[in-house]
């Protein structure tokens, strides 16, 4: 849970680069989907681990996990993750505009949900982890959810490919 807390977290922080980034009207649409599904989903997770007694997070991870707080340990740990952008991925995309950035996010985020979809099949394939209730549930939603929005931009960068030709 804590590793899942910090990967939505860079969701978030991808999500709100999105205002100041593009005027993509589907992306802006897209992103605050995302970011608001996430951040619902890691209100959940602290709530989760609150109950059980178990820390929170790994760093209190959320949107600026990559400032001077962030030690090379939770650095190494977010880069273990599946699907977790790289600090140079985040730096290209920080940069972008336009339609590179939404190239870029596009391409990113597909990459960051592929990896949640990875946690989650791993989560399904420890021997009694999918048995607590909340969590399966919790973990189907995510499973879905993510699919839904791979596809959605999936389409959204076949289009803009199209469009470019």
């Amino acid at each position: 849970m804590q590793g899942m807390i910090m990967h939505h977290a860079q969701a978030i922080e991808m999500t709100a680069l999105i205002p100041s980034h593009t005027e993509n009207k589907g992306l802006r649409s897209l992103g605050a989907r995302i970011s608001s599904s996430q951040d619902d989903e890691i209100k959940f997770m602290k709530r989760w681990l609150t109950a059980r007694g178990e820390p929170v997070s790994m760093h209190d991870a959320m949107p600026g996990m990559h400032d001077s707080h962030t030690s090379e340990r939770d650095m190494a740990a977010m880069n273990l993750m599946p699907g977790m952008l790289t600090p140079k991925q985040m730096e290209a995309l920080r940069k972008a505009t336009g339609a590179e950035f939404d190239r870029l996010f596009l391409t990113g985020m597909i990459q960051h949900h592929q990896g949640a979809l990875t946690m989650v099949r791993d989560l399904f394939e420890t021997a009694g982890a999918g048995q607590d209730a909340e969590i399966f549930g919790f973990s189907t939603d995510v499973d879905t959810g993510q699919r839904a929005e791979i596809k959605i931009m999936q389409a959204m960068l076949e289009k803009k490919s199209t469009e470019e030709k």
